[in-house]
């Protein structure tokens, strides 16, 4: 069976390239009818392999593949291929991309009903889907690396797809700016893997991290690092920009901005979680330095608390659930840096789930309030919207952790990991996750209160046409909200306590926190942890969300007031986009300005092009002096020339000359 396998393959990939395509270039002809269903089938049969390939590599055969589709370039004997490395890591991430994917491509037909760009938009998210799928299935860096930008160019696009808007353009240029930085660096690390490996292949690349680990390369004079430990550094930073983490998070909460459906195509299971993947892909090489380990851990603790803290005063219903994703892919990559890679692909995938379900109800909620995103003019929607407020519930307790959910599985795998951990930094990790859990809780449902409970606080006009929104809306809503609740109790066991992803993550035997946890069954975990710190905290977090916002609404205006500073702070995110706006990108902006002053209008326009032609000009204004237009002129000029000449070339003739002129 494995011999048609490659079928199945290119199949997943192209199948929504050619939705892309067509909806793209024949949008027109083919009408908005004809774009969504293109689409939508190419992303259906994406999904519908993808789920026949996780039942063929994790339920039956176990088995591993790679292979090469076809040889791009060939040069000093280094291969750059496309090929496909499909193992049960890659199989976990090509349910969720795809699913989530088709689930969104629904969801749009609803949402986008009436926006003149509908054929547009679903050409760029069906080729964010192949550009995922692409990056998820690569067996090199090189493709790994054409998805990871793809991605980003896709993204770019979708943020800013209502380009008419200036928010929007400077939302999706941010982005961009951004995320460059991140690339640079990946970029970089790829360099560095392809220097001091010899290939981008990942398996040749794995196999020879023992020679490789004992060297060493200077970046200043006398300071020797590991070579793995920069590789890692430089390959992380690239994850830093592509999964939002400190200080390169600043670009994903503006980009709150592009249509509803995108937030949760981007910021849910798929460009903000490669990433996450790419470090757990790369484990073979992040074992082997615990300088890289504690580098990933600091920046995924100082994302989950500080990014989850800025949820509390956002007002903007999105932003909430978007701050509320920077501080789980937080907690994703703590995990990541504790080695407890599998912790943190499974609430990847747990959160793909909610977090897509909580964006996807927050837009049915905008369709329903006209567009209003502010939750201070939202309230009391649970009995116009039963469907939203009862998945929204579904989401939030997902999100917070709630037991027997599928978000408390992994996000307490994740704690107890970190408690078990030895890498520096972890007690500061601990601390901070910890506190997070309550954070969560408050912003979760600080928001879920404002908007579903409490008084009416819409103008008259919006609250006489609320109704639940379209079936093409609430039917992704529930699909999202059924595995939202159950599947991490069907994955828990074999992920967090079993060998679910085999050779696909290697973790050093010293590193392996997830052999320190006691095993349980999906039921005894849950009941287990009704009386640990982590629900209690969570339960905390729900309790005061509902005395602030429910019993006395005056408490947070109340803080608001005798915290101005530190509430000010929050607002400001920290002065963050302050710093870049006025710091950097001022002194980018002047050294651009010294930069074209001194080499474009000086040296270049000054000196090379406008010098050498003054050159040539002044030197015709002289050579104009001896056309005269008299006969003696010029023929005492050829006379001269023809003295100088015979001196020049004739031997003795310039002595016998000089004799002359002395007998003379």
């Amino acid at each position: 069976m494995l011999d048609n396998m490659p079928t199945v393959y290119l199949t997943i990939v192209l199948a929504p390239l050619m939705g892309a395509i067509i909806a793209g270039l024949f949008g027109k002809t083919i009408g908005r009818g004809g774009a969504h269903w293109i689409t939508i089938l190419g992303v259906a049969i994406a999904t519908v392999l993808s789920l026949y390939v996780f039942k063929y590599h994790v339920m039956d055969s176990h088995a591993i593949y790679n292979g090469s589709v076809y040889t791009w370039l060939v040069s000093d004997g280094i291969k750059l291929e496309v090929g496909f490395l499909v193992d049960n890591l890659t199989a976990v991430m090509l349910v969720v991309v795809s699913f989530v994917s088709l689930m969104v491509h629904v969801y749009t037909v609803g949402y986008m009903h009436d926006d003149p760009g509908y054929q547009r938009f679903f050409s760029y998210i069906s080729l964010f889907t192949f550009s995922m799928l692409m990056l998820v299935m690569s067996n090199n860096f090189m493709q790994l690396f054409f998805g990871w930008e793809a991605v980003g160019l896709v993204s770019y696009l979708l943020i800013g797809f209502w380009f008419t808007r200036e928010s929007a353009i400077f939302a999706n240029l941010k982005a961009f700016l951004v995320n460059r930085v991140g690339d640079f660096g990946f970029v970089l690390g790829i360099a560095a893997v392809l220097l001091y490996f010899g290939s981008v292949d990942y398996a040749t690349v794995f196999a020879s991290t023992a020679k490789v680990s004992g060297q060493t390369l200077q970046i200043f004079p006398g300071h020797p690092w590991s070579v793995l430990t920069v590789i890692c550094i430089l390959l992380f930073i690239g994850a830093m920009g592509k999964s939002a983490q400190f200080p390169l998070h600043v670009w994903l909460p503006d980009s709150m901005e592009g249509p509803t459906p995108i937030s949760a195509l981007i910021h849910a299971a798929t460009m903000v979680t490669a990433g996450i993947f790419m470090v757990a892909r790369m484990s073979p090489l992040f074992e082997l330095s615990e300088t890289a380990l504690s580098v990933v851990m600091v920046i995924g603790t100082i994302t989950a608390l500080f990014m989850g803290l800025l949820g509390l005063v956002q007002n903007d219903i999105k932003r909430v659930v978007a701050y509320s994703t920077l501080s789980q892919l937080g907690y994703m990559t703590v995990a990541l840096g504790a080695s407890a890679y599998a912790a943190s692909i499974f609430h990847l995938m747990t959160h793909a789930f909610f977090k897509a379900l909580l964006f996807l109800a927050a837009g049915s909620v905008i369709i329903a309030m006209h567009h209003q995103q502010d939750m201070r003019y939202m309230g009391g929607l649970r009995k116009y919207m039963k469907i939203t407020w009862l998945t929204s519930l579904v989401g939030s307790l997902a999100l917070i952790g709630t037991p027997f959910f599928s978000g408390f599985y992994s996000k307490d795998s994740i704690i107890e990991a970190v408690a078990h951990s030895h890498t520096p930094g972890a007690s500061y990790a601990y601390v901070a996750v910890l506190a997070g859990v309550f954070v969560t809780a408050l912003y979760s449902f600080r928001m879920y209160f404002l908007v579903f409970h409490g008084e009416e606080r819409m103008d008259q006009h919006t609250r006489e046409h609320l109704h639940e929104s379209p079936w093409v809306v609430t039917l992704p809503l529930i699909a999202l909200a059924i595995p939202s609740v159950i599947i991490g109790g069907f994955f828990v066991e074999p992920m967090i306590f079993g060998k679910f992803f085999g050779p696909a993550i290697f973790v050093l035997p010293a590193h392996d926190v997830l052999a320190h946890l006691h095993a349980h069954d999906w039921k005894e975990m849950a009941l287990h942890a009704l009386g640990t710190a982590p629900f209690l905290l969570a339960l905390g977090g729900v309790l005061t969300a509902w005395y602030c916002y429910r019993i006395n609404p005056k408490v947070p205006a109340w803080c608001a007031r005798k915290l101005s500073w530190p509430y000010k702070t929050l607002l400001e995110k920290y002065w963050f986009d302050h710093l870049y706006q006025y710091v950097f990108a001022a002194l980018g902006r002047w050294l651009g300005k010294v930069i074209w002053q001194l080499g474009d209008v000086r040296l270049i326009d000054g000196v090379i092009i406008n010098g050498s032609a003054n050159s040539v000009g002044r030197l015709a204004r002289w050579a104009r002096q001896v056309q005269s237009g008299y006969l003696y002129h010029y023929a005492f000029a050829m006379i001269l020339g023809l003295i100088i000449l015979l001196v020049v070339f004739v031997p003795g003739l310039s002595g016998k000359m000089l004799a002359l002129i002395k007998i003379s």
